[in-house]
C-alpha cells in the first residue's frame, strides 16, 4: 500500500515540471516526433544518429511528404534560408526545473526499490548475512532486522534448501544429461537458501564509531555454517558427476561442522540419496528417517525412505511412506506409479502366503503321522517343506504356524530322514533373520543343536553344521530381510549367544562318543566363524576368547594319536583341520603380547604331556608339536626348542614300536623346515631314516621315512650347486615316490605321502623332467587330488608350482654376482633344464595330461585344507599355463576362466594378484563374452581393476589396462561396472605415466570408456586438463598413442559439441595438431583428424578459423584422393560442403 501512495505522489510531482519544461529553447539537433501524410506516427530522434556521419548534426525535412532526417549544417541553412552564424547561441539551461524533476524522480525510484526489497525479505523471513561482509549496506540492513533471523526448527514456509534430484520410478531421462545426472524430480525446482546469522546491531543513540571487528562465537559459528554450505555444494557437484562415495563424504563433513536443523535435514536427505546409489539401503533408510524427523512433510525424504524400505523387504512400511507422499502431492505421477508397482508386489506376496497355509499343515501331518508308510510321499513332503522355508514368505508362515515346535517333534522321532528334513528347514528359517534365529535357539537349546554335530550319520552331522553356520551368519551380520523395528526390540546384542554356541562347539571337540566326521565338521565351523573376515576389523575379542577357553581342546585334537588306546576318534583330516584352525587363530592376533600368550599356552600344554606321563605322554607331546608345525609354524618352532623334544624325536625313530616310529618320523619331516635344523637332522637322522625305510615292514612308516629323506635331500632348493645327497640319489628317491603313488592297492592316506615327497624333490629339474614324462604318475596325482583326503591338496599344488617354475625368482644383478665371486661367496646356479624352453615343454605336457581340470576340481572343494596358501599356489600354476596365448583357449574350455574368478577374490594378496593377472591375459586375447558367458563377465571387472593399483608391477598394470579396454568396448553395462569400481581415476593416472606402453594402454582404455556419458562429462569439467592431454597426445611422435588420443577426440566431438569450442581453448597449438593429423601418412590418423575437423565445422566461428588457415588447402587435396583413401576423401568433402553452407567459401565454376 505504501509503495502505491508513493508512486501516485511521484506522478503528481513530475507532471507540472514536465509541463514547464515545454517552454525550453528550440534545439536544432532534435527531430521531434511527427505524423506522416499517411497517418503513421514517427518517433523523434537526436542528430547525428549512429548510422549518420558525424557532420550530420541538424534535423532536416524536405517537404511535407518527406520524412525527417539528419543533414549537415550547410544543407539545413539552405533549406531554411537562414545563417546560423548570425543567430545567438541559446543558453544551455534556461529552466533548471526539468533536471531537478529527473533527479527527484530517480531518487524516488531508488527509494521504492529499496522498500520493495525490504518488504520481500520480511515476507520470506530472510536475513542479510548472505550480503558481503565488506558491504556497508549489508551490515546496516543486517543490524536493522535482527529479529527476522529464523529460529532452529523446520521451516514450513519460504523456500527450501538446495536439494539433489531424486531418482523416481518412471521418470523420463534427458538423453543429453547423461546417466550420472539421474532422472528429473517431478516437482518444481527449488532455489538454494541458507540460514543467516545475526550481527551485532549498532548502539542506539549517538553516532556509531568505526572500530576494528572482533571475532565472536557467533562469527565462528557462521563461518562453520558457510563452510558447511560449501561442502554441500561440493557434494551436489560430485553427486551429479556420479562420484557418490565422495559426495557422501562431503555431506558427512558438512554435518560434522554443526549445521542448523533445516540444513541437517537436507544433508541427511542427500546422504540417503548417496546410500541408495551405493546400494546401502539400511543406511539410506536411517538418514531419510532423520530428515523426516526434522520435517514430516518432506516428500523427498519420504520417497527415498520408501525406496530403501522396499529394497529391504519391508513392503508395508514402504507403502505407508508412499501414501504420505501421495497425500502431500496427489498429482505426482511418479508417486502414483511407484505405489501401483509396490501394491502389485504386496498382492503377490499375500497370495503366496495364503496358498501356503494349508500346504504347511498338510506337510507336517504327513511327516509326523506314524501310520504313514508311503516313503516317497514323506520324502516329497520333506522336500517341499525345505523349499518353502527358503522363501521369506514361506519361512515366516512356518514360523507363525508354530513350526518350531513341530520341527522339534520331527527331531524327537529319531528317524534320519525326519531329522534331515527338520534341520534343513530350520536352516531356511534362520537364514538372514536374526530374531527367528534367537527364537529357535531359545526353543531348541544350544546343547542339542551342537550335539547333533557328533551324530554317527554323516548327512545329519553335515546338516547340523550347515544350520549352525546359518545361525552364526544371522547373529553376526544382523538382519537382511526382516523388520528393523521388531528386530531391535527382540535382539540387542548377540555376542552372548555367539559365545554360548562357540563354547558348546569347543566342548564338542573333546566329547567322548562324538564321531570323527562330527569333530571335523566342528573344526571346519570354528575356522569359518571365529577369526575376523578382514584384518581391518579392529575387534578380535572372539579370537582371544576362544584361545583362552579352548586352545587346549584344539591342541588335544591335533595331538591325538589314533593308534593309541583310549584316544579321540579322529582322522588325518582332523589333525589338518586343527592345524588350520590354530594357524587362523594365530594370524588373527594383533600384537606381540597376544602372540606371547599363545606361545606360552602351547608350551605349557606340550610340557604338561611331555613330563610325568611316560612314553605315552611324550608321544602325545610330539604329535602336538607336529600339528603346530603344520599350522602356526612360528609357535611350533618355539615349542620344538624345549629341552628334550628334538632328542626324543630321534630316539623314537629308533623305537621298535610302529606307533612310535610313525609319530616320530612325521615330526621329523615337519621339523626339517629350517635350514639349521635340517643340517642337524641330516647329520644325526639320515641313517635312522634309511634304516627305517629298509627294515620297517609297514608301508605307512616306510613312505614317511622316504618323505623325510626327500625333504632333507631338497634342502638346497632350486640351487643346482647345493646337493645334500650324492649324485643320482634324488632321482632314486623320486622314482620310489612315483612307484608308491601309482600303487592303487595302498590306501589314499598313505599314497599322499608320496606326493609330499615329490613336492620336495621337484625342486630338482631332473626330477621335474622325469615326473612330467611319467603320465601314469601325473594322472595318479590328479586322481588323488579328487579323493576324500583333501590334505593332499597343498602337496599337489606345490609339485605343480615346482614343475612349472611359477615360484618367485629374481634375476641376480651381474655386478653383485661378480662381487660375490670375488669375495668367494656362494653363488646360486640355475639348472640347465630350468631354462624357459624346458619350462614351456613341461607346461604343455601338463596341459595335455589335464592339469586345468585337476586344478578346477581342487578349487571347488569346500575344505579347510584349501587354505589361502594353497589358493596362492593354484593361482601361480594357472598364471603359468596361460602364459602362451595359444594355450588360453583350452584353459577356458576346461573351466579355467570360471575357476580363476574366486581365486582372484579370496586368498592372499599375492594369490589374488596372480589369478587376476591370469584373467587379464585371457581377456586380452580371447573374446570376453565367450570366455566368461552370462553374468560371469561382470565378476571379472573387480579383479582386473585391482591390477591398476600403484603397488602392482608395471606388467600387471599394463595387462589390467588392456583387459579393461576390451571389456569397455563391449557394452554400456560393463562400462558402468568399471565406473562403479572407481577405475577411471586410476586410468587417468596412467595416462600421465612416463612408460610409453602404460601411457598408450591407458589412453586406449579411456577411448572406449569415453562412450559412457559420465566419462564424457568429465572432459567438460572446469579446471581439468583431461582434454588438453588428449589434444597434446594427438600431436606426439608415437603413432599408436596418436591414434588412441585422436580416436577419443573424434568420439567426444561427435557426442559433445561443446568439446569442439573447448579444444580451441586448451592449447594454442590445436590448429597445428589437427593439420599434422591430416598430413600424416597413416590413413587412420588422417580419417580421425578429418572427423574431428568435420565436427568442429558445426560452429561458424571455429569453421571460419579453420578456413582462414591452411586447412582449406589440405582438405581440398584430401577430397581428391577418392581412389586411394575413400573414407578420408569423403570426410574432407563433407568438411568443404559445411564450409560452403556457412558461406565461408564458394564452389568452383564446375561445382567443385
Amino acid at each position: 500500500m505504501l509503495h502505491r501512495l508513493l508512486l501516485g505522489g511521484l506522478l503528481c510531482t513530475t507532471l507540472p515540471t514536465s509541463f514547464l519544461g515545454t517552454a525550453s529553447a528550440r534545439n536544432l539537433h532534435l527531430c521531434e516526433g511527427y505524423r506522416s501524410p499517411d497517418g503513421r506516427y514517427h518517433s523523434g530522434f537526436y542528430c547525428p544518429r549512429l548510422t549518420d556521419p558525424p557532420a550530420h548534426r541538424c534535423c532536416c525535412r524536405h517537404g511535407d511528404r518527406a520524412l525527417k532526417s539528419c543533414c549537415p549544417q550547410l544543407e539545413f541553412e539552405s533549406l531554411r534560408r537562414v545563417n546560423l552564424s548570425n543567430v545567438p547561441t541559446p543558453a544551455r539551461l534556461r529552466n533548471p526545473l526539468p533536471l531537478l524533476a529527473v533527479g527527484l524522480y530517480g531518487l524516488l525510484v531508488l527509494t521504492l526499490m529499496t522498500l520493495d526489497f525490504l518488504h520481500f525479505c520480511r515476507l520470506n523471513q530472510r536475513c542479510f548475512y548472505s550480503l558481503p561482509n565488506s558491504s556497508h549496506l549489508g551490515k546496516h540492513l543486517a543490524s536493522s532486522f535482527p529479529h527476522r533471523c529464523p529460529q532452529p526448527g523446520p521451516a514450513r514456509g519460504g523456500t527450501r534448501q538446495q536439494e539433489l534430484p531424486t531418482a523416481q520410478p518412471g521418470a523420463r531421462r534427458n538423453p543429453a544429461a547423461g546417466a550420472a545426472r539421474g532422472p528429473a524430480w517431478p516437482r518444481r525446482e527449488e532455489g538454494p537458501s541458507g540460514r543467516s546469522c545475526p550481527r551485532p546491531s549498532p548502539a542506539r543513540g549517538g553516532t556509531q564509531r568505526q572500530e576494528l571487528a572482533v571475532p565472536t562465537a557467533q562469527d565462528s559459528k557462521c563461518d562453520e555454517q558457510g563452510a558447511a554450505g560449501q561442502l554441500r555444494q561440493e557434494g551436489n557437484r560430485l553427486f551429479q558427476a556420479g562420484d557418490y562415495a565422495a559426495a557422501l563424504a562431503s555431506y558427512t563433513r558438512a554435518l560434522e561442522l554443526g549445521a542448523g536443523p533445516p540444513e541437517c535435514a537436507v544433508l541427511h536427505r542427500n546422504r540417503a540419496a548417496c546410500h541408495l546409489k551405493l546400494e546401502d539401503y539400511a543406511k539410506a533408510e536411517a538418514d531419510a528417517s532423520k530428515a523426516i524427523e526434522a520435517d514430516g512433510h518432506d516428500v523427498k525424504a519420504l520417497f527415498r525412505r520408501s525406496q530403501a524400505l522396499q529394497k529391504l523387504g519391508r513392503l508395508d512400511q514402504a507403502v505407508y511412506d508412499l501414501r504420505r507422499c501421495m497425500s502431500l502431492e496427489p498429482k505426482n505421477k511418479a508417486f502414483q506409479e511407484a505405489l501401483h508397482d509396490l501394491g502389485s508386489s504386496m498382492q503377490e506376496k499375500m497370495k503366496l502366503m495364503s496358498c501356503t497355509d494349508s500346504k504347511v499343515e498338510q506337510m507336517f501331518q504327513i511327516l509326523l503321522d506314524p501310520k504313514e508308510t508311503d516313503t516317497d510321499k514323506k520324502q516329497k513332503a520333506a522336500q517341499n517343506l525345505i523349499v518353502l522355508a527358503r522363501e521369506e514368505a514361506g519361512a515366516e508362515k512356518i514360523f507363525q504356524s508354530n513350526g518350531v515346535r513341530l520341527l522339534q517333534l520331527l527331531l524327537d522321532t529319531g528317524r534320519e530322514d525326519a531329522t534331515l528334513a527338520a534341520l534343513r528347514t530350520l536352516a531356511g528359517l534362520c537364514s538372514g533373520h536374526r530374531s527367528r534365529t534367537m527364537a529357535i535357539l531359545a526353543e531348541l537349546g544350544a546343547p542339542r543343536i551342537s550335539a547333533m554335530l557328533g551324530a554317527e550319520h554323516e548327512q545329519v552331522s553335515l546338516a547340523a553344521c550347515n544350520l549352525l553356520q546359518v545361525m552364526f551368519d544371522a547373529l553376526k551380520e544382523g538382519l537382511q530381510r526382516d523388520f528393523r523395528g521388531k528386530e531391535e526390540a527382540l535382539v540387542l546384542d548377540p555376542s552372548k549367544e555367539l559365545k554360548l554356541l562357540i563354547a558348546h562347539l569347543l566342548e564338542m571337540l573333546t566329547r567322548e562318543g562324538a564321531s570323527a566326521h562330527g569333530r571335523n565338521n566342528t573344526l571346519n565351523l570354528l575356522i569359518k566363524v571365529v577369526p575376523r573376515k578382514s584384518l581391518r576389523d579392529p575387534n578380535n575379542s572372539l579370537t582371544l576368547w576362544v584361545i583362552d577357553q579352548g586352545l587346549k581342546k584344539i591342541l588335544e585334537v591335533g595331538g591325538t594319536v589314533c593308534e593309541a588306546p583310549g584316544s579321540l576318534l579322529a582322522t588325518e583330516n582332523s589333525r589338518m583341520s586343527a592345524a588350520v584352525l590354530l594357524s587362523k587363530l594365530y594370524s588373527d592376533l594383533k600384537c606381540d603380547a597376544e602372540r606371547e600368550t599363545f606361545h606360552r599356552l602351547c608350551e605349557d600344554y606340550v610340557r604338561s604331556w611331555f613330563e610325568g606321563h611316560g612314553l605315552a605322554g611324550k608321544l602325545r607331546a610330539i604329535q602336538t608339536v607336529s600339528c603346530l608345525l603344520q599350522g602356526p609354524s612360528e609357535a611350533g618352532n618355539q615349542v620344538l626348542e624345549l629341552e628334550g623334544i628334538m632328542e626324543s624325536v630321534l630316539a623314537l625313530c629308533a623305537s621298535v614300536r610302529e606307533v612310535d616310529q610313525l609319530v616320530a618320523v612325521e615330526a621329523l619331516i615337519h621339523a626339517a623346515d629350517k635350514a639349521k635344523r635340517a643340517s642337524f637332522i641330516t647329520a644325526n637322522g639320515v641313517t635312522l631314516l634309511k634304516n627305517i625305510y629298509k627294515c620297517s615292514g609297514r608301508d605307512s612308516i616306510r613312505i614317511r621315512a622316504l618323505v623325510g629323506l626327500c625333504k632333507l635331500g631338497s634342502a638346497g632348493g632350486t640351487d643346482f650347486s647345493m646337493k645334500q645327497f650324492a649324485e643320482g640319489s634324488t632321482l632314486k628317491l623320486a622314482k620310489q615316490c612315483r612307484k608308491w603313488l601309482c600303487n592303487e592297492v595302498i590306501d589314499a592316506g598313505t599314497r599322499r605321502w608320496a606326493v609330499e615327497g615329490l613336492a620336495y624333490l621337484t625342486f630338482d629339474a631332473d626330477v621335474k623332467e622325469e615326473f612330467v614324462e611319467d603320465k601314469a604318475a601325473v594322472q595318479a596325482m590328479f586322481q588323488l587330488a579328487k579323493s576324500e583326503d583333501r590334505s593332499v591338496l597343498f602337496a599337489v599344488a606345490s609339485t605343480l608350482v615346482n614343475c612349472t617354475n611359477s615360484y618367485d625368482h629374481e634375476e641376480p644383478d651381474p655386478q653383485m654376482l661378480e662381487l660375490a665371486k670375488y669375495a668367494k661367496q656362494h653363488v646360486p646356479e640355475q639348472h640347465p633344464k630350468d631354462e624357459p624352453g624346458c619350462v614351456r615343454r613341461r607346461v604343455h605336457k601338463l596341459l595335455a595330461a589335464g592339469v586345468v581340470s585337476a586344478l578346477t576340481g581342487m578349487v571347488k572343494s569346500e575344505n579347510p585344507a584349501l587354505t589361502n596358501s594353497c589358493r596362492e599356489l593354484i593361482s601361480r600354476v594357472f598364471l603359468a599355463v596361460v602364459e602362451e596365448a595359444v594355450d588360453r583357449g583350452s584353459v577356458v574350455a576346461q573351466g579355467g576362466g570360471k575357476t580363476l574368478i574366486p581365486l582372484s577374490l579370496e586368498g592372499t594378496e599375492v594369490g589374488q594378484a596372480k589369478a587376476a593377472q591370469a584373467l587379464a591375459k585371457i581377456t586380452i586375447t580371447s573374446n570376453p563374452e565367450m570366455a566368461f558367458p552370462g553374468e560371469r563377465i561382470y565378476e571379472v571387472v573387480r579383479p582386473l581393476v585391482s591390477l591398476l593399483h600403484v603397488h602392482r608391477t608395471g606388467l600387471e598394470n599394463f595387462e589390467g589396462l588392456m583387459a579393461l579396454t576390451n571389456l569397455a568396448g563391449i557394452s554400456e553395462r560393463l562400462r558402468q561396472k568399471i565406473l562403479k569400481e572407481k577405475a577411471v581415476p586410476m586410468i587417468e593416472g596412467y595416462m600421465f605415466e612416463e612408460h610409453e606402453l602404460l601411457r598408450l594402454a591407458a589412453t586406449e582404455c579411456m577411448c572406449n570408456m569415453a562412450m559412457s556419458t559420465e566419462v564424457q562429462e568429465l572432459f567438460l569439467a572446469e579446471g581439468s586438463d583431461r582434454l588438453k592431454l588428449l589434444v597434446l597426445y594427438s600431436g606426439e611422435d608415437d603413432e599408436k598413442l596418436r591414434r588412441a588420443a585422436s580416436g577419443t577426440l573424434a568420439m567426444l566431438t561427435s557426442l559433445l559439441p561443446p568439446i569442439c569450442r573447448k579444444i580451441t581453448q586448451v592449447t594454442d597449438h590445436w590448429l597445428e595438431i589437427l593439420q599434422a593429423l591430416l598430413l600424416s601418412p597413416n590413413e587412420e590418423l588422417q580419417h580421425r583428424g578429418a572427423v574431428i575437423v568435420l565436427n568442429m565445422m558445426a560452429g561458424r566461428e571455429i569453421a571460419a578459423k579453420l578456413m582462414e588457415s591452411e586447412m582449406l588447402e589440405i582438405l581440398s587435396v584430401l577430397a581428391k584422393e577418392e581412389c586411394d583413401k575413400p573414407r578420408v576423401a569423403q570426410a574432407a568433402k563433407e568438411c568443404l560442403a559445411q564450409a560452403v553452407a556457412c558461406g565461408l567459401i564458394k564452389p568452383n565454376v564446375n561445382g567443385e
